[in-house]
């Protein structure tokens, strides 16, 4: 299986150099590609730091890109869970991911990140 990194996403996602989209399109739609978590966090952070996209905007594309048939990631309901958390506060990436693994795994999070400590005994309220 191929790993793709963060330049591929960025390029399938951004479409801003065309034809290494086309290349990426291609490629995912030939043969199965995974996705990690580290590059995840990559191609989110290079999106909202770098090109300057709305958070859920960012959520929503790498989202998007992760449902195609043939890209899968490691921990994909952790990683589905971190983005929709992203999207909608303004915790930074791993710390949704940290809250994902408390509320989808169970993790006991240890932190003194006071947003992060809020936003885990807000979810595990629900």
């Amino acid at each position: 299986m191929k790993i793709l990194d963060t330049n591929m996403i960025l390029r399938f996602l951004l479409k801003d150099d065309e034809k290494a989209a086309y290349t990426v399109r291609d490629l995912i739609l030939r043969e199965t590609v995974m996705v990690i978590p580290e590059v995840i966090a990559e191609v989110v952070y290079v999106m909202t730091k770098v090109y300057h996209y709305e958070r859920t905007k960012v959520s929503e594309g790498i989202l998007m890109f992760l449902n195609y048939h043939n890209v899968h990631t490691d921990k994909f309901a952790i990683v589905e869970k971190g983005l929709k958390y992203y999207g909608k506060t303004s915790l930074d990436f791993v710390d949704c991911l940290l809250c994902a693994y408390n509320t989808v795994s169970g993790y006991e999070i240890c932190t003194f990140d006071k947003k992060l400590n809020n936003l885990i005994k807000r979810e595990n309220e629900i």
